[in-house]
């Protein structure tokens, strides 16, 4: 096993990014002036000369970066995820998107755990965004090790990919030593037979904890680590609903065209199965403590654990 860390995913994404430059002189970052909180500023001190400060001027800088792409550089274009994926949607979709050029869209401080900044900042849209891109690639990882396994991931990959950032510290969960990642291809932490929790992001470290749990209610449930929305791994999904029957989807995002619709849509037409949906209604966030509004919001173990028990009618 590999040492168990408890880090931000941008902090993470920002070690990648540098660490695969010194390998890759066609990596290029840009930011929109949050270079500190998106952890870019870690790239830009060591390679100043292949770092792209655009300012606050985000479509800009996706039109930057697809100019870039053009030419061979492999750009990551970082910002938080509401001014990456919302304010640039535009600009993503139609010099991104419809051309299939070589971006990677980096969305931070996604979600309600953007805490104290409030709903104008918390963006629980940006999956449902970027999943609606024909062709874009959809990364959610969970800690650490999956974050830095996803940008290298990424890099490689000829096309459009958005990885979405987290703001607050997570401990890792997928750290053990033979641990093995692909685009489109989850991780399954924990097998069981009962029910399957199918979390992304942020929410793996919760679902860990509400199904050790589980287990101590004397319920079996199974735990996939679903780091890609997109392309989905259906073929894990499908294995899931015909095994254990009934689906719990977690996710720090809205319930509507995110990973739980994604998986409900996919069984709907394959394999009906129940799936019940944990993540943001349809409500806006608000400004407070980030653990204290994941727990309003019902993003936590216990409403996890709870949710599994009422679905199972234990």
């Amino acid at each position: 096993m590999r040492e168990i860390v408890k880090k931000a995913t941008r902090e993470s994404f920002g070690e990648a990014i540098t660490a695969l430059a010194e390998t890759n002189p066609n990596i290029v970052v840009l930011d929109a002036d949050l270079a500190e909180a998106t952890k870019t500023g870690i790239f830009k001190k060591k390679y100043p000369e292949r770092f792209i400060d655009c300012g606050i001027a985000e479509c800009n800088m996706v039109g930057i970066a697809a100019g870039l792409a053009t030419c061979g550089k492999v750009p990551f274009a970082a910002s938080f995820a509401m001014f990456s994926a919302g304010r640039a949607f535009e600009q993503v979709r139609n010099s991104v998107g419809y051309p299939h050029l070589n971006v990677k869209i980096v969305g931070s401080h996604a979600g309600i755990s953007v805490g104290e900044d409030g709903a104008t900042h918390q963006c629980c849209e940006d999956i449902a965004l970027m999943r609606s891109i024909p062709g874009m690639v959809v990364l959610n990882p969970a800690d650490h090790y999956e974050m830095q396994a996803a940008v290298k991931a990424a890099a490689e990959y000829q096309g459009p990919v958005y990885i979405r950032l987290g703001r607050l510290a997570v401990e890792s969960c997928n750290n053990n030593e033979d641990y093995h990642f692909e685009i489109g291809k989850g991780i399954t932490l924990r097998e069981g037979g009962e029910i399957t929790v199918i979390a992304t992001g942020l929410m793996v470290s919760e679902a860990l904890k509400a199904v050790k749990a589980l287990e101590e209610d004397g319920i079996d449930a199974r735990l996939i680590d679903m780091h890609t929305v997109k392309p989905l791994d259906k073929e894990l999904v499908l294995k899931a609903a015909k095994e254990t029957g009934r689906i719990v989807t977690v996710e720090e995002h809205s319930v509507m065209g995110g990973l739980g619709e994604a998986v409900a849509s996919y069984l709907s037409e394959v394999c009906p199965t129940q799936v019940t949906k944990i993540g943001v209604q349809d409500v806006f966030g608000h400004s407070g403590p980030a653990v204290d509004l994941l727990k309003e919001f019902g993003l936590c173990a216990d409403n996890i654990r709870a949710t599994v028990k009422k679905v199972l009618g234990k």
